[in-house]
């Protein structure tokens, strides 16, 4: 018989962590339905994907038809939102399991987005946005974190 190691209640196991990847990905989705509405009624110009795609983009993609690379842009968010669901999971318990955990973490995505990757990338797109812009992203990203938080009850150990 296998011996069981306890990982305590602060630990995530590998199947917290990939059910938060999962999530991840699926709060990803959920923004970019957002992201249509929010585009599509004209209160974002540009999504973030969309600014560093367009100016960072290796040839490749540049030369692929719009449809094309409007999909391999939303397929890259989804990505990252699987990879911020990683992140997310690898939290401890006691702060992962908070109600307000997710949205924070969300919030925390798009400040690091606004005040590093801006500058760091040197995005051109993102220069004067309008304040109705950057509140409909940063609503996104609240979104994203309280899809990716847990409010369900979660069963004993």
């Amino acid at each position: 018989m296998a011996e069981h190691h306890d990982r305590g209640p602060s630990h995530p196991s590998g199947r917290e962590v990939l059910h938060a990847t999962v999530r991840g990905a699926v709060a990803a989705m959920s923004m970019s339905g957002m992201r249509l509405l929010t585009t599509r009624v004209g209160l974002v110009g540009q999504t973030p994907p969309e600014m560093v795609a367009f100016e960072h983009a290796p040839k490749i993609i540049c030369r692929m038809s719009p449809g094309q690379r409007d999909g391999l842009i939303v397929l890259m968010h989804w990505a990252y939102g699987a990879g911020g669901g990683t992140v997310f999971g690898l939290l401890p318990d006691r702060v992962r399991l908070k109600p307000w955990a997710g949205p924070i973490f969300g919030a925390a995505l798009w400040l690091l987005f606004e005040v590093v990757l801006v500058p760091v990338l040197g995005l051109q797109a993102r220069r004067g946005k309008a304040l109705r812009e950057r509140a409909a992203l940063a609503a996104d990203h609240l979104l994203y974190g309280a899809i990716l938080s847990e409010f369900r009850r979660r069963p004993s150990r």
